[in-house]
């Protein structure tokens, strides 16, 4: 019934031969790759505006420090994009931020940028699900209590469907991110030209969308410089995913480091030039709104457009589906990179395993329940999530930049010294921008991460050294050979009947030095009953019985195997459980203290543990 069920969900099995790898052209691989880092214009203008209207309190006077600050934001994606033209060179075959670092840095550094990553992706589902039913919500209306379910249910038909082995493929990328940028373009230009040629448009009035926006334009505090770094680190979420065609350079078509590098400078200009478009248009249209109020995007479409009509309706849906599509990304970049840790020994082998359908489904699955965790925890909103977002970007980019300067001084390839001075650039800003972000936001959530990321490079380091012992003491010394051992066998049993007799005539074929049947007792009369039976049915082994008043089983059972240990050092013994096995929705109904049992003497040393089973249906 499980397996029917599985099959009906997840589907058929892929045989792993059947695993195909198709190369991508430019056009295909830019919304592939880059339509994480293009969805943060949906909500990046917001952001800061959301620090300096709310947190700042500043009123009208946040448009005047809106563009200015994106300006900012923009330099610091020319570096960044500059410096992963570096990167996607010097590692054709893909340099993430955990390769470079492991190769360049050492090991835990590169831990250190592997939990930035999985955490970053963690962020980027809760983020981008976040966002895109908000601008669902701004389209239709409804109520916020409708958030969080929303959210979860994205979540988990997301979920589902990379369960099926659904696939990073042009079709399915490309139609919503090209729409998206479209509809973008169309309302920057149209607002543009509103506002500076015909200047036949109004700013919003704050009474049209909410109270609480029009005490938020009544605000008129002073703008502190914590206030300031901390708009200007929500506005450099603009940044995330920015990593990604340096990570997928094998994917690209040949040459696939020139279509790479060609394609990340295509998508820094579309991203770059629509974030510094929409914070120009809403430095002039003025979108205040608050907490439970449309997004900037919708409120400007809505005055751009005159009203909700068929450009607003397509400026909101493409938003939705570009922001999913993001969150899609990160399904397919966790369980990628949680494997790949995992091969190098410093997560649990399970994220290593591929399904049925040839993903990492371990990875997957982990990555929605933490998602959903965090959207359920934050009550589905984008503003108090982003503060958890940067510190984990950054660092991330901040290391793969520093192994790039390693990388440069160290193979000195042709013209590395200007290699050399971008990445060290690079490397210095971030790591600047990181130190900002966990500055100015610490009480705001970055602690989250800040103390998350040391955590999780401890308890990876833990797991490798785990590993790295169970190892080292399988490893077979030069003349090794088996020792040879005493064999028992202990037969468990409880009543005499057809399991404990077929489990007895499985003992005796082991041809063991000694055999023992074991019954553990709870009185007297059970104990003479029991020999009454063994007497009657002519059991050729010898039969012993210990008393357990307490009506404990493990205690006893362990306490005879002692005492056999004792007798000679080198005994394996061989504990032999008879168990009734019925159908699957009627095993519950039966005792499962065998099944405690067996997982208790797994642990002991020198043991065996054999189930006999008797399928009585």
């Amino acid at each position: 019934m499980f397996q029917s069920l599985k099959r009906l969900i997840i589907g058929r099995p892929i045989a792993t031969a059947d695993e195909g790898h198709q190369r991508l052209p430019k056009k295909v691989a830019l919304p592939v790759f880059a339509s994480d880092a293009i969805s943060s214009t949906a909500y990046a203008t917001d952001e800061i505006l959301h620090v300096l209207l709310i947190g700042a309190g500043i009123g009208y006077a946040a448009f005047t420090r809106l563009v200015p600050l994106s300006i900012v934001v923009a330099v610091l994606l020319v570096i960044v994009v500059t410096s992963y033209r570096q990167t996607i060179h010097a590692y054709p075959n893909g340099g993430g931020s955990y390769i470079v670092s492991k190769e360049n840095l050492g090991t835990v550094p590169s831990l250190v940028a592997g939990s930035s990553l999985l955490v970053d992706y963690i962020l980027t589902v809760a983020v981008s699900v976040a966002g895109g039913v908000l601008a669902i919500r701004s389209a239709f209306g409804f109520d916020s209590k409708w958030t969080v379910p929303i959210c979860l249910l994205c979540v988990l038909l997301m979920t589902l469907a990379n369960l099926r082995g659904l696939k990073e493929s042009g079709s399915l990328f490309a139609p919503p991110t090209y729409l998206y940028v479209g509809s973008l373009i169309v309302l920057i230009i149209v607002g543009l030209v509103r506002v500076f040629v015909f200047d036949n448009i109004e700013p919003i009035d704050p009474e049209t969308v909410s109270e609480e926006a029009v005490e938020l334009a009544k605000g008129a505090s002073s703008l502190g410089l914590m206030m300031l770094l901390r708009a200007f680190s929500s506005g450099a979420v603009a940044l995330s995913g920015v990593e990604a065609v340096s990570n997928g350079v094998p994917a690209f078509k040949k040459p696939e480091s020139k279509n790479a590098a060609t394609t990340i400078v295509i998508m820094a200009t579309i991203l770059g030039t629509c974030f510094l478009g929409i914070s120009i248009l809403a430095s002039h249209l003025k979108p205040i709104r608050g907490e439970d109020d449309p997004t900037g995007i919708a409120l400007m479409a809505q005055q751009v457009y005159d009203g909700k009509n068929v450009m607003f309706w397509i400026m909101q849906i493409s938003t939705f589906a570009i922001l999913i599509l993001a969150a899609n990304t990160a399904y397919a970049d966790f369980p990628r990179l949680s494997s790949i840790i995992a091969k190098d020994g410093f997560l649990p082998r399970q994220f290593s395993n591929r399904g049925d359908r040839l993903v990492f489904s371990n990875g997957v699955i982990f990555l929605a329940v933490v998602a959903s965790v965090l959207i359920w925890a934050f009550d589905g909103q984008i503003s108090a999530l982003i503060p958890l977002y940067a510190f984990g970007v950054f660092t991330g980019f901040t290391l793969s930049q520093s192994g790039m300067v390693i990388h440069h001084l160290r193979l000195r390839e042709p013209r590395w010294k200007l290699s050399l001075a971008i990445n060290a650039i690079g490397a210095f800003t971030t790591g600047l921008i990181a130190v900002i972000v966990v500055v100015s936001k610490f009480t705001q959530g970055a602690w989250i991460p800040a103390f998350l990321i040391p955590i999780m490079v401890t308890i990876f380091y833990s797991i490798g050294k785990h590993y790295h012992r169970v190892k080292k003491s399988l490893v077979v010394p030069p003349g090794y050979k088996a020792q040879r051992h005493t064999h028992y066998v202990v037969v468990l049993v409880g009543k005499v009947n057809r399991g404990v007799i077929d489990a007895i005539g499985y003992a005796r074929s082991l041809a063991p030095e000694r055999i023992i049947a074991l019954s553990v007792v709870q009185d007297p009369e059970e104990e003479r009953h029991l020999h009454e039976q063994w007497d009657e049915y002519d059991i050729p082994i010898e039969l012993h019985t210990v008393s357990s008043p307490y009506r404990e089983l493990t205690r006893p059972v362990f306490a005879f195997l002692d005492e056999i240990d004792q007798e000679r050092d080198d005994d394996i013994i061989t504990v032999v459980i008879p168990e009734s096995v019925t159908k699957v929705q009627s095993q519950w109904l039966h005792n499962q203290s065998a099944l405690a049992l067996k997982a208790r003497l797994l642990y002991r040393p020198h043991t065996v543990v054999v189930s006999v089973p008797v399928h009585v249906d």
